[in-house]
């Protein structure tokens, strides 16, 4: 069983290339999510929800994910709204959730500002 990486050991880390890996188990993952308030496993992949004030605002976070996101070579699925963004990650390359997916949710909270 994989041990549960603290919030800020997940912020210090990078994404990296993954082979060779197993997608983690429902156990690992579940408690991995205790470190990452507010996302929950669904459907295959863990995923959260962020609520904003107006679109611009909405808009101005979804920019800031996709230059984190980038510079992570690890991307979401994203569903935008006027006022909501949901971020859904998954590691298609080991089938499942990777420590990558931990990684760029925590820096998902920290872009957002309640999680550094």
């Amino acid at each position: 069983m994989k041990a549960v990486i603290p919030r800020q050991q997940l912020l210090a880390r990078k994404s990296r290339p993954i082979t060779g890996e197993r997608a983690w188990t429902v156990t690992e993952i579940e408690a991995q999510l205790t470190e990452l308030p507010g996302w929950r496993l669904r459907d295959g992949a863990i995923e959260r929800s962020y609520a904003f004030r107006d679109y611009y605002d909405t808009i101005a976070f979804v920019n800031a994910l996709a230059w984190m996101v980038h510079g992570e070579d690890h991307h979401p699925e994203l569903r935008v709204s006027y006022n909501r963004c949901t971020v859904r990650f998954a590691t298609h390359s080991v089938g499942g959730i990777s420590g990558n997916d931990f990684v760029c949710a925590a820096r998902c909270d920290a872009v957002f500002g309640r999680g550094n």
